[in-house]
């Protein structure tokens, strides 16, 4: 296996941030665009049972993050779960996760900027199409502008981007529970949570498939920056378990206060012609602010416009940020070229600005509305993560001494769980977000095969056993198992919902016994971590 090799360069990342900042860098990317809308998509899929998806949602990101919480001060590195991937899979593995990383947050950007301008056309119409809710010539238009906004801002020093993330989560924080207090004092709607007899079925697979698609995990992966950033950090050690977990319960106690809100303040009328999966009320595409003009809350539904530029563009601004460390990681690994990983004097990666930029660009033509943006970046992320709890185990058995400022209790049984549950979240996001991510991404292995590795004459080297062994059966059972599943998730029918959900389980924990049993030797993975040890000051 290749070890990795630092780029050298002549400007470095710099370390100066906090856990304050580490801390509202997670909470800010958390509440985005997904307080805007979140709340009404799954309320739609899965009535009042749509509490029960952020519960699920929120144990699982819990679960995803309790492991990075261990794995992430092992390698306070710029795209840290980049390398998490090369160290015990070897370097084909580890590149094909480092594009899976890096597509997943380069669409996030896009994602907000289509969450602005869908809020701003209440106000400003002209941005969507009518009765399609799609960007039209002008909307498309605008959005690159304020993606290019948001990537130029980047180029600011990391401290003074994360202070700017400051202000604004702080804002974030205020409106969302301000929003929570005043819909559930003003107008609360008891009967609306009566789980209709005819609805069961229904509500309870959408509660499942809202997890995925109805914005729920989109929503609360915010906790992934304090592993991407820990490379800025000044104690990664104790900053960044205490940041990713922390996050990810502020966060879920706002997003299930803000849903109990939602589905109480909802006019019973507007369910009586086909409920919550038919529910339509004036300015839908505003819901939270729509609600409050209902009410007759007018200073609310003002301060929730504003608020709608506000929370996506924090997002937008912090997840750019991210996503060009993760860019740095793809190139120190070599699964993109060199040139990328250039900085500027101002420890700014502006390189990878510029491809964040471009690729960005590209979502708003496959993807141009938020909902149809939130399955596949839900499920491409969480798909980037299922490599954690393997890296965890192997880890544990390479260096079972080593030195580990936060150690995951019953890590040979949550560790398969959370692969588990991670696997069911990428299996809830429907045939159709799996056709386009996993034709994606064979797509580009077929390319760096053909221009990068025959070139390179690395072939043997390149961990090919992995990559046969556990990664090509796990891709290609969780589309079959989506292809023969339930008509609702987009197959044909022949497995229902919870019996295609046990084929998942089984196939998941399978496949994840074998990805350890095929893991590179142990004295590879020492060398590899003792690189990072050297790196950062801590070898022996």
């Amino acid at each position: 296996m290749p070890r990795f090799k630092p780029v050298a360069r002549k400007y470095q990342l710099h370390r100066e941030g906090g856990l304050t900042g580490l801390l509202f860098a997670c909470v800010g990317a958390s509440i985005g665009s997904g307080w805007l809308f979140g709340p009404l998509y799954t309320a739609e899929l899965a009535g009042p049972l749509s509490i029960g998806s952020w519960l699920i949602g929120a144990l699982a990101i819990l679960l995803l993050a309790l492991v990075f919480a261990e794995l992430a001060p092992l390698i306070p590195r710029a795209g840290a779960v980049v390398h998490l991937a090369h160290v015990g899979n070897g370097p084909i593995v580890g590149h094909l996760w480092s594009w899976i990383l890096f597509l997943s947050y380069a669409a996030i950007a896009p994602i907000e900027v289509m969450a602005v301008l869908t809020y701003a056309n209440n106000y400003l119409p002209g941005f969507l199409q009518p009765h399609t809710g799609l960007l039209n010539v002008w909307g498309f238009g605008t959005a690159l502008l304020l993606l290019a906004i948001f990537v130029a801002l980047n180029f600011l020093a990391v401290r003074l981007v994360l202070k700017i993330n400051n202000t604004a989560t702080v804002w974030k924080l205020t409106v969302p529970l301000l929003t929570v207090i005043l819909l559930i004092s003003i107008s609360w709607h008891p009967g609306n949570f009566a789980v209709r007899a005819v609805n069961q079925g229904t509500d309870l697979h959408g509660m499942f498939a809202a997890v995925a698609s109805g914005g729920v995990i989109f929503s609360l992966l915010g906790f992934r920056h304090a592993i991407d950033l820990a490379g800025e950090s000044r104690n990664p050690r104790r900053d960044v378990p205490i940041a990713v977990i922390g996050s990810v319960l502020i966060a879920s106690a706002i997003y299930i206060g803000l849903q109990v809100a939602f589905l109480g303040a909802v006019n019973p009328q507007d369910l009586m012609h086909g409920g919550w999966q038919n529910l339509r009320f004036h300015g839908i595409n505003g819901p939270f602010a729509a609600l409050a003009t209902a009410i007759g809350i007018g200073w609310l539904a003002m301060l929730l416009y504003v608020d709608a530029f506000v929370s996506p563009a924090g997002t937008a601004l912090i997840y750019t940020t991210t996503a060009a460390r993760v860019a740095l990681a793809t190139a120190e690994t070599g699964a993109a070229p060199q040139w990328v990983s250039s900085i500027n004097r101002f420890g700014a990666p502006w390189v990878s600005l510029i491809l964040l930029y471009v690729v960005g660009a590209v979502f708003f033509f496959p993807f141009p509305s938020w909902q149809k943006m939130v399955g596949y970046i839900a499920s491409m992320t969480v798909l980037s993560y299922v490599i954690g709890p393997i890296a965890l185990l192997q880890l544990r058995r390479a260096l079972p001494e080593g030195d580990r400022p936060f150690r995951l209790w019953w890590a040979p049984v949550l560790a398969p769980l959370t692969f588990v549950v991670a696997s069911w979240i990428v299996f809830w996001s429907g045939l159709h977000t799996l056709n386009f991510i996993f034709s994606t991404l064979f797509g580009l292995l077929a390319i760096y095969a053909i221009t990068g590795i025959w070139r390179n004459g690395r072939w043997p080297e390149m961990g090919w056993r992995q990559y046969l062994c556990w990664v090509i059966p796990y891709f290609c059972g969780l589309w079959l198992i989506s292809w023969i599943g339930p008509k609702s998730l987009g197959g044909i029918g022949t497995l229902t919902f919870f019996p295609s959900m046990g084929v998942v389980a089984v196939l998941s924990v399978s496949i994840f016994y074998v990805a350890l049993h095929q893991a590179v030797s142990d004295q590879q993975i020492n060398a590899y971590m003792l690189q990072f040890a050297y790196e950062i000051g801590h070898a022996p």
